[in-house]
């Protein structure tokens, strides 16, 4: 769910952060980890002692440090009691919006205002300890900046998947629908007809997306369309789905109403955002369909939006659609869970602040979820939905050296992963563990 306010949004400067928190580790030199115990995120199980050598970002060993001779000199980072876990994925952020400026509010701003506060957004969630986030759509291509901007060394945050613009249909969610005609500009992303979505595929691609959003249905947070709403059709979604899938790219779709669901399933889309009005048919779907299809549901940010949403701003017929979804949409969390249906972890950060969307975690876990299943969908689940399990998503040989630690056991109270103590990302300290 993305605010109208950075439909307004011309081209802007970029803030940047502090380089880095920690001193680099000398290029080809092993660095070692370790603590009380690991959750091996693939079996569930706790491994004692593990001593993970690190060289250039990557896991380069596992051993048991018990049993294994640490060499002489070599760096260490020794977290104690702690319990390390893979760093988080969270499938469905917004780094360039701010939960707290919600309604007409962001007019006070200038344009240039939503790139900057990316750079706080996104120093946010690496500290809440994910260290890699798929931003499903942005103004000015800000994900895609601030991607290039951590990734050079002038900002501090996680991996970035980028979907620059979202696409959607001429006054449709993703379109810009607060203002009058006079007041209005052309909106990129939005498009009508199979060819023309064909072209904003190519589009967002050729300026460095790595993901495409689409807005299969009306949404919460916009005007004029009604979250159960399909407004994109079938053969649509399918020109997308099989224009992106041909460049290498995968597909997210925004779908809260049961019909939009389906067609999105049906069209070949890889996540479905929300999928807040999900029906029988549609979880069916989702479990027997023979191309992978996982489920990213946002079930914590209601909380927010209705204790803060007025004071911020958010207009009451975007806190009406909110509150009409939000139960029903926890309770077919529920149904799709049980059913089978594969699930990741999504939390819209945006449209609460990002760095409580560790919460999240214990909703899941009311709705169904084992402890063990939630921090699945935040690891191992997300880096098979996103292609990336070679890099992400687990503590493993060969992947990217991004851990995090809590203080406790996280399969008896998922609450610990509210509370993140160390934030580990390419092997160097970013959090804690001082």
């Amino acid at each position: 769910m993305k605010t109208f306010l950075n439909a307004l949004a011309g081209t802007a400067a970029f803030a940047f952060a502090a380089p880095a928190l920690c001193a680099e580790t000398p290029q080809g030199q092993t660095t070692y980890v370790t603590a009380a115990r690991m959750i091996d995120v693939d079996t569930g199980k706790r491994v004692d002692q593990p001593l993970i050598g690190v060289r250039d970002g990557r896991i380069i060993s596992i051993t048991d440090r018990r049993t294994t001779p640490l060499p002489s000199g070599a760096p260490l980072i020794d977290l104690g009691d702690k319990t390390l876990l893979p760093g988080l994925i969270d499938m469905h952020v917004h780094l360039d919006s701010v939960a707290e400026i919600g309604g007409y509010n962001g007019l006070q701003f200038t344009d240039s205002f939503w790139s900057m506060v990316a750079v706080k957004n996104a120093r946010d969630m690496l500290e809440a300890g994910f260290t890699t986030v798929r931003n499903v759509g942005s103004q000015n291509r800000d994900d895609i900046g601030l991607k290039q901007a951590i990734e050079a060394g002038y900002a501090v945050g996680p991996r970035i998947v980028p979907a620059g613009y979202a696409l959607g249909a001429t006054g449709g969610h993703c379109d810009s629908t607060f203002l009058p005609p006079s007041l209005e500009k052309p909106q990129e992303g939005v498009a009508d007809g199979e060819q023309a979505l064909r072209y904003e595929v190519r589009r967002q691609r050729k300026y460095g997306a790595e993901v495409i959003k689409v807005c299969a249905t009306g949404g919460v947070f916009s005007h004029n369309t009604e979250p159960g709403q399909q407004q994109l059709s079938e053969n649509e979604l399918r020109a997308i789905a099989d224009e992106a899938h041909q460049w290498g790219l995968r597909v997210a779709a925004h779908a809260h109403g049961a019909s939009g669901i389906k067609a999105a399933i049906r069209a070949g889309i890889d996540t479905i955002e929300h999928a807040s009005l999900v029906d029988d048919e549609g979880i069916k779907l989702a479990v027997t369909r023979k191309q992978p299809v996982w489920f990213s549901m946002d079930i914590f940010n209601t909380d927010y939006t209705q204790a803060e949403g007025a004071k911020n701003g958010v207009l009451e017929d975007n806190l009406r659609k909110d509150r009409e979804v939000a139960q029903i949409q926890r309770d077919n969390f529920r149904k799709a869970h049980k059913a089978g249906v594969r699930m990741v972890f999504g939390s819209d950060a945006g449209v609460m602040p990002h760095g409580q969307v560790g919460g999240q975690f214990k909703v899941m876990v009311q709705y169904g979820m084992t402890p063990l299943e939630a921090i699945q969908a935040a690891t191992r689940n997300a880096a098979q939905a996103l292609g990336r399990e070679a890099d992400v998503g687990a503590i493993a040989i060969g992947r990217y050296a991004d851990m995090i630690a809590v203080d406790k056991d996280p399969l008896a109270d998922v609450r610990e992963l509210e509370h993140v103590a160390v934030v580990i990302k390419d092997g160097r300290l970013v959090k804690g563990g001082q």
